[in-house]
């Protein structure tokens, strides 16, 4: 009783890796997606220009407003 009962959670646990390893490569094109249309936003204002990356568009989908603040003041003013 108590090994079908382990044996059912670590199946359930190796499903649920495979999932989240199977899924992590979709999110991070998503969010370099999302993140390379709010660079285009950006820079269609006017006001800054950072020039689209996939690093950039990377940092941008990752931390959202923060991760664009940053990268604005690293590209514009730092560096």
């Amino acid at each position: 009783m108590i090994e079908t009962a382990v044996g059912l959670v670590a199946g359930v646990l190796v499903i649920a890796a495979l999932i989240f390893l199977i899924q992590l490569p979709f999110k991070i094109i998503w969010n370099s997606i999302i993140g390379g249309a709010i660079l285009w936003l950006v820079n269609l204002t006017g006001l800054i220009t950072i020039k689209i990356t996939f690093i950039h568009a990377l940092i941008v989908g990752v931390f959202g407003v923060p991760g664009l603040i940053l990268l604005a003041i690293y590209l514009n003013f730092i560096k």
